[in-house]
């Protein structure tokens, strides 16, 4: 599948099959995440696959999200802000924030081209993640990804983008004056 593809045909999806999934395919998707770019190659982002059925029903209950139960796999995205606070002190949260996303950016995009399921959910109850896996006190949990098959009747939604013209700016924010943007949109 080729980058584009996978960009542009990625979706959060909500509704998963309870068929079982390989692990090894998720060991492919935790992979694609080690090459998110990262500030001063200060490689903060951990990754935990959590595949107990028990830990997976209390993940969904901390983010009041019931369709991760349904998962057989998840994994919890966190960033260790140590060595990059030490570089960059405070901003360097901001910028292990930036590696995190780009890193889930990353295993969405490997789910695409597997063909699998997931979501991207960043509303959870922090503290009750951290204690379901403990996960040390000085790690940020920042996403929570269900990891499963389509169900069976998979129906893709349209989803609605902005126009191109409508988040770009040129050289100054607001200033719409160069436009070979309509090529750009036709795709």
């Amino acid at each position: 599948m080729r980058v584009e593809t996978a960009i542009r045909t990625r979706h959060s999806i909500r509704r998963y099959s309870s068929m079982s999934l390989p692990l090894e395919k998720v060991i492919e998707i935790v992979d694609a995440a080690r090459f998110a770019p990262t500030a001063g190659n200060i490689q903060t982002v951990r990754l935990i696959i959590v595949s107990d059925k028990d830990k997976i029903r209390q993940i969904a209950q901390s983010a009041v999200q019931d369709f991760i139960a349904v998962a057989p796999y998840v994994i919890v995205v966190c960033s260790d802000n140590t060595q990059v606070k030490r570089f960059y002190e405070e901003r360097g949260i901001r910028y292990s924030r930036h590696q995190a996303g780009a890193a889930i950016q990353n295993m969405l995009l490997k789910v695409t081209e597997l063909g699998l399921a997931s979501c991207w959910v960043g509303a959870f109850d922090d503290n009750s993640i951290k204690r379901i896996l403990v996960i040390p006190d000085s790690f940020e949990v920042e996403a929570i990804l269900p990891i499963a098959k389509k169900p069976i009747v998979f129906r893709e939604g349209r989803r609605k983008k902005m126009n191109l013209k409508d988040i770009l700016s040129f050289d100054r924010y607001g200033d719409k004056t160069y436009r070979p943007i309509k090529k750009a949109e036709a795709r």
